[in-house]
């Protein structure tokens, strides 16, 4: 795929083998979870329910795959549809199912909910889950939901999901508007608690409204480059520097349609026209505007995602070989691979 030489092949696996490597966003449990009820259509019937400790031939994240890829720390979405009317109800349903998974397979992955827990975790052998909920919905407005789920393990929130919520506009829905009073309260009591705030999905006003507010460094969990992809969704060169700025980082999504223009959801021959070089195009765009100290990676896996190249987990060691032919040092892939979020879980995860 990328012509490696042996000696190069090596040492994409060494350095693989060597990093820490961090996703910062699937929605794997959406397809654990079996607590009724599923929000589906004819059209898109719910996927068959999976486990996480068992090897699936559907989905594209559960923990042999996880081990088979060499990931150590993930980020572990609820995301609760704006469909649903109660939407807190179903947040506790879906922490609900993802501890029963956690418990089920104690030997091989735990919780995290600091920097600390997370370097002992992958220290003791195991896959550090890091819980996150995307989307406001959940909160219903109201900031003591926020402190509740804070309580029940979750570490960060994606403040928007594409619509506009109680907190601000999404970028599928961007009039233009601020974060609200109560997504500026958010914002800032996620700083208090010790929460990554992810601007993912949120409209470019509320991006810098956050920045604005924020004391702490914010992650972009599963965003890309607008320069190379024009959906909504991505961040313009402006927002990437702004980003790094504040000390925080873009992580680069597999979504074939926030790589390449004209590649919709749900079009699996248009999908096939994306490779892992469109997505390594991205990972030296932004590297060319901030440096290497501020990328990452954030597959959105089981979230509609992936592309031939990159169709599950087990695909990261391409990203090392990809990141070895594109000629970054031994140390930089490291950054990249996991290092740079690592920095930001420490300053805000205490």
């Amino acid at each position: 795929m990328f012509n490696l030489t042996k000696q190069q092949q090596e040492r994409a696996k060494a350095i693989h083998e060597a990093s820490l490597i961090v996703d910062t966003h699937n929605d794997t449990i959406l397809h654990l979870i079996k607590a009724p009820p599923f929000i589906t259509t004819e059209t898109n019937p719910p996927a068959p329910r999976r486990s996480l400790g068992e090897r699936s031939e559907h989905g594209q994240i559960d923990i042999p795959r996880i081990q088979e890829g060499g990931v150590n720390c993930l980020l572990f979405a609820m995301y609760v549809s704006p469909l649903y009317s109660a939407r807190l109800r179903r947040l506790i349903q879906m922490l609900d199912a993802f501890h029963i998974e956690i418990e089920k397979n104690q030997d091989t992955i735990a919780v995290a909910t600091s920097y600390k827990e997370i370097m002992k975790t992958v220290k003791d052998g195991k896959i550090a889950a890091v819980i996150t909920i995307e989307g406001g919905e959940p909160l219903e407005g109201k900031i003591e939901s926020l402190r509740t789920a804070y309580r029940l393990g979750a570490r960060s929130l994606t403040l928007t999901h594409f619509p506009r919520n109680m907190l601000g506009d999404g970028s599928g829905a961007d009039s233009g508007s601020h974060l609200t009073d109560f997504g500026k309260q958010v914002v800032e009591e996620m700083n208090t608690l010790g929460m990554l705030v992810d601007i993912s999905h949120l409209n470019e006003t509320g991006f810098y409204d956050v920045i604005e507010i924020t004391k702490a460094p914010i992650l972009a969990t599963h965003s890309n480059c607008k320069a190379l992809c024009s959906h909504h969704r991505n961040l313009k060169d402006e927002q990437i520097k702004t980003l790094a700025e504040n000390g925080g980082v873009i992580n680069l999504s597999f979504c074939a349609g926030f790589i390449k223009d004209g590649i919709g959801f749900g079009d699996p021959e248009a999908v096939k026209r994306v490779t892992i070089q469109d997505w390594l195009d991205h990972l030296d765009h932004a590297i060319n505007l901030v440096g290497t100290s501020h990328v990452g990676i954030g597959s959105d896996l089981d979230g509609g995602c992936g592309f031939p190249d990159l169709n599950d987990v087990t695909r990261f060691p391409l990203l090392s070989e990809g990141m070895v032919a594109r000629g970054y040092t031994d140390q930089d892939i490291q950054k990249i691979l996991g290092g740079n979020n690592l920095r930001v879980f420490k300053k805000v995860l205490t």
